[in-house]
C-alpha cells in the first residue's frame, strides 16, 4: 500500500463536488438559491454551451468585499455562526460547499457589490485558485460559470444530451419559482427566453405563467394552520377530474425548500384516495411551515430529504388540510367567526394520533426506514390507519378560531335546467357557462357513497329466501374474521357450512341486487388488501344501490339525482376515481359551428 499523504486543495474540492455538483442543474440549484437567501427580487439565468455555460445575476445584497475570498473557500458560509443555528435553519443554503465546489470544476467569474459602496469586486476563480480586482457593476450579484467539467472528463462523459440537461434546468427553476413566487425568475437558452414569472407574490398567476390556464382553473386552494404546533399549510390542489400521468406535478416545499419527502408524499395521496383511478395523479403545489427545530434538513448534501421530528402529526396535518381543501374548506387570514355554514365541517383541535413507533413493531410492519438515509417510508396500509384516525369531523360546530369559507355547500337552484338524456346514461343541463354532462350511475354513486359513510345505522332489509353461495377456505377465513366489518354496513352472513354462506340482511339500499353479485363484487376487489375491506363494501353498497348506466329516467328522477349530487363534498369524480361531469364550454361549441358567440 502507498504511503499517506495530504491531498491537494482542488482535489478535496473536486471529491465534495461529486456530492454536491451533480449535473448543471446542481450549479444553477446552488447558485439561484444563494440569490435568494441574499434577499434578490430578480434573477436572471442564462444557459449557453450545451449547458456548460451558466450565468445567473440577481439584484440581492451582494458580497462584503473582505468577505468574498473567504466566500469560495470550504465550508464559509455567512447563514448559521455555531451549533445551534444547524437547528434553526431559515435559508436555503448553510453547509458553505457549494461555491467551493464549483470553482473546482469550473472556470469561474463574480462581479459583485454591496450597497455600502460605490465600486464593486470581481473575482476570477480556476482549478480553486481566486483573484481579485476592484470594479464598477450595479449592486448584487453576477455569477458567470465557463466550461463547468472541463477539467474532469468522465463526468462529461456521463452527461445525458444538451436538451435533457436543459429540462433538468428548466424544472428546477419552475420549482424555484413556484416556491417564491415573491421573486422574479427568468430564464434563457442560448439568448431565447424561456420562461419569466413577474414575482408580484401571486401564486396561482405563477402558476398559470409557468403552465396554462388550464392548470390554474382547475385548482383548489389549500390554506390550514396549527398554532398549537406552529404549522402552516398553503397552496394549490388540483380537483380530483384533474389530473397527470405521473407524479411529476408534485411540487412540495418544507419552509419553502423543495423536498422529496415519502411521509408528504403518502399524506397527499392518501387524501386523493377513492377519489382519481389508479395511474393518476394530481397537480399539487404546497408549501409547509414548520418551525426549524422540527425538521432535519441536514441530512444529505442535496437537501431533498428531511426528517420530523413528529412524523405522525405532520402526515395527519397534511392529509386533513388536503381534504378540506377539495372540500371547499380553506381557512382565511381574518377575524374569528361565531358560526359555520349549517352544512360544513370542521377540524377538531386534538385530534388522534398514532404512535409511528408502535405501529411499526407490529405483527406486519408498515413503516421502512432507509438505513443509508435515516429516511421513512409509509406503506398504504399504515397511511389508511392514520388517516382513519385524523379529525376531519363532518358534524355542523362552532368554529371558534376559524373561519371557513365553503362555497360548495350552497344551497344548490331549485331547479336545474335540465334538456334530458343521452344514450339513457348521461343527463345533458344548460348551465351559464356551457353545456354540463352528467353520468348518471357516478353521480348517483357518489351520493350515496357519501351518504352511507357519513350514517351511523345503517337501515337492513331482512331476506327470507337467499342463495347459498360458495367460497374459498381463504374467502371463508377471511369473511369470518371481518363479519363485523360487514355488519357496520348492514349485512348480516350466515355460514351453513366451511364454505357455504347466505346473507340473511342486506342494505334496503341494494336489497334487490342478486347476493351473489355483491359478493363475487367485493371479493374481487379486495385483492389482498384486507385493511380496505370497509371502504371497498362501501364502495360496492353504493355502486349497486345506484341508478345504472341505459337506464331510462323520468325529468324528476334526473332532477333528483343532480340536486342531491350537487350537495356531496367531494362532486368530482366516484369513490373509483372516474370523472362525474364535463362541461363544453359555450365558446368552443360555437367555434365549432363558426359562431361568434
Amino acid at each position: 500500500m502507498a504511503r499517506i499523504k495530504q491531498l491537494s486543495k482542488n482535489l478535496i474540492n473536486q471529491i465534495a463536488a461529486g456530492e454536491v455538483i451533480e449535473r448543471p442543474a446542481s450549479v444553477v440549484k446552488e447558485l439561484a438559491e444563494n440569490s435568494i437567501d441574499a434577499g434578490a427580487k430578480k434573477i436572471s439565468i442564462e444557459i449557453t454551451n450545451e449547458c456548460r455555460n451558466i450565468r445567473i445575476a440577481d439584484n440581492g445584497c451582494g458580497i462584503h468585499p473582505d468577505d468574498i475570498l473567504l466566500a469560495f473557500t470550504k465550508h464559509a458560509t455567512s447563514k448559521i455562526q455555531n451549533d445551534d443555528d444547524l437547528f434553526n435553519i431559515h435559508t436555503l443554503g448553510f453547509r458553505g460547499e457549494a461555491l467551493a465546489s464549483i470553482i473546482s470544476i469550473s472556470k469561474l467569474t463574480c462581479t459583485t457589490r454591496t450597497a455600502d459602496f460605490e465600486t464593486g469586486t470581481k473575482v476570477k476563480c480556476e482549478n480553486s485558485e481566486v483573484t481579485q480586482t476592484e470594479t464598477g457593476c450595479a449592486v448584487g450579484t453576477i455569477m458567470d460559470i465557463r466550461d463547468l467539467f472541463y477539467n474532469i472528463p468522465a463526468r462529461l462523459k456521463f452527461l445525458k444530451s444538451a436538451a435533457t440537461e436543459f429540462s433538468y434546468i428548466q424544472e428546477l427553476v419552475q420549482s424555484l419559482a413556484i416556491a417564491h413566487p415573491e421573486v422574479s425568475f427568468e430564464l434563457k437558452r442560448d439568448g431565447k427566453q424561456v420562461l419569466k414569472t413577474n414575482g408580484l407574490g401571486d401564486l396561482k398567476r405563477t402558476i398559470r405563467d409557468l403552465f396554462n390556464e388550464e392548470v390554474a382553473k382547475n385548482l383548489k386552494e389549500v390554506f390550514k394552520t396549527d398554532k398549537i404546533a406552529g404549522m402552516k399549510i398553503s397552496g394549490y390542489v388540483s380537483t380530483p377530474d384533474f389530473t397527470r400521468s405521473s407524479k411529476k406535478n408534485y411540487y412540495m416545499f418544507i419552509n419553502g425548500r423543495s423536498v422529496k419527502c415519502p411521509v408528504f408524499q403518502k399524506a397527499i395521496d392518501m387524501a386523493y384516495k377513492n377519489l382519481i383511478a389508479g395511474g393518476k395523479y394530481p397537480f399539487i403545489v404546497l408549501n409547509l411551515e414548520i418551525p426549524p427545530a422540527d425538521v432535519d434538513v441536514n441530512v444529505h448534501p442535496t437537501k431533498k430529504e428531511v426528517r420530523y421530528k413528529n412524523t405522525n402529526m405532520v402526515f395527519n396535518f397534511i392529509c386533513t388540510s388536503v381534504q378540506g381543501g377539495l372540500a371547499n374548506f380553506a381557512e382565511r387570514e381574518t377575524q374569528p367567526s361565531l358560526s359555520t355554514p349549517q352544512n360544513s365541517f370542521s377540524y377538531t383541535e386534538n385530534p388522534k394520533i398514532i404512535d409511528f413507533n408502535q405501529a411499526s413493531s407490529a405483527r406486519n410492519t408498515d413503516i421502512y426506514f432507509d438505513k443509508q438515509h435515516d429516511s421513512m417510508y409509509v406503506t398504504d396500509r399504515m397511511a389508511e390507519k392514520i388517516t382513519n384516525n385524523v379529525a376531519f369531523d363532518r358534524t355542523p360546530q362552532v368554529a371558534q378560531s376559524k373561519l371557513l369559507s365553503s362555497p360548495a355547500q350552497a344551497a344548490p337552484e331549485p331547479e336545474e335546467n335540465i334538456i334530458g338524456q343521452y344514450r339513457n346514461t348521461y343527463i345533458l343541463i344548460e348551465r351559464e357557462e356551457g353545456l354540463e354532462i352528467v353520468d348518471q350511475h357516478i353521480a348517483e354513486e357518489r351520493y350515496i357513497y357519501e351518504k352511507l359513510k357519513s350514517e351511523k345505522n345503517i337501515v337492513s332489509q331482512l331476506l327470507f329466501v337467499s342463495d347459498v353461495l360458495t367460497v374459498t377456505a381463504e374467502e371463508t377465513e377471511m369473511l369470518k374474521e371481518n363479519i363485523s366489518k360487514f355488519e357496520k354496513f348492514g349485512y348480516e352472513i350466515e355460514f351453513l357450512k366451511d364454505n357455504e354462506l347466505i346473507f340473511r340482511k342486506l342494505p334496503q339500499l341494494i336489497a334487490k341486487v342478486n347476493p351473489k353479485e355483491i359478493l363475487s363484487d367485493i371479493l374481487e376487489n379486495i385483492e389482498g388488501d384486507i385493511d380496505g375491506l370497509e371502504e371497498k363494501i362501501l364502495i360496492t353498497t353504493a355502486c349497486k344501490a345506484s341508478v345504472k348506466a341505459g337506464q331510462k329516467l323520468s325529468l324528476w328522477q334526473m332532477q333528483e339525482i343532480i340536486k342531491r349530487w350537487r350537495t356531496t363534498e367531494m362532486p368530482y369524480t366516484c369513490p373509483h376515481g372516474r370523472p362525474i361531469s364535463k362541461i363544453l364550454p359555450h365558446k368552443q361549441i360555437a367555434s365549432f359551428f363558426q359562431r361568434q358567440s
